[in-house]
């Protein structure tokens, strides 16, 4: 399988309507293209995950917004989209100690192919052992 690192951006939003619309559109005006997106919400904010073509470039639109934006390092992972494939990667880390502390996914370009973003304890030793799968 194929994994990739790449940055998650992770913006916080007010729990109210129109929040995501403004982050989204802040992107598409410096036509920064969103590859996957997760929103975490309680009761008085929210937290939008995000992974984008251009996260360096995206994460300084976002801060002139004004936003308040944090970068983290996570895999984007290319599966079969088929029933268990997620079990089987969740197992093989397992297996070898590592913990996936969030995962989220998104659909491809290609038919057939999902996505996830994925964060886990180690994510040298997740990638390496994604690659082998």
């Amino acid at each position: 399988m194929k994994a990739t690192r790449t940055k998650q951006l992770s913006v916080s939003l007010e729990n109210r309507p129109g929040q995501v619309a403004r982050v989204c559109a802040c992107l598409a005006e410096r036509k920064i293209n969103i590859v996957a997106l997760s929103v975490i919400e309680t009761s008085e904010q929210g937290i939008l995950r995000l992974v984008v073509d251009k996260p360096d470039e995206a994460a300084k639109a976002l801060k002139g917004c004004p936003m308040t934006v944090a970068k983290k390092e996570v895999l984007l992972v290319e599966l079969p989209n088929k029933v268990g494939v997620m079990a089987t990667v969740a197992e093989k880390l397992a297996a070898k100690g590592i913990n996936i502390t969030f995962v989220y996914g998104s659909t491809g370009k290609t038919r057939g192919i999902t996505y996830v973003v994925l964060s886990a304890s180690n994510l040298a030793a997740a990638k390496r052992i994604l690659a082998r799968m």
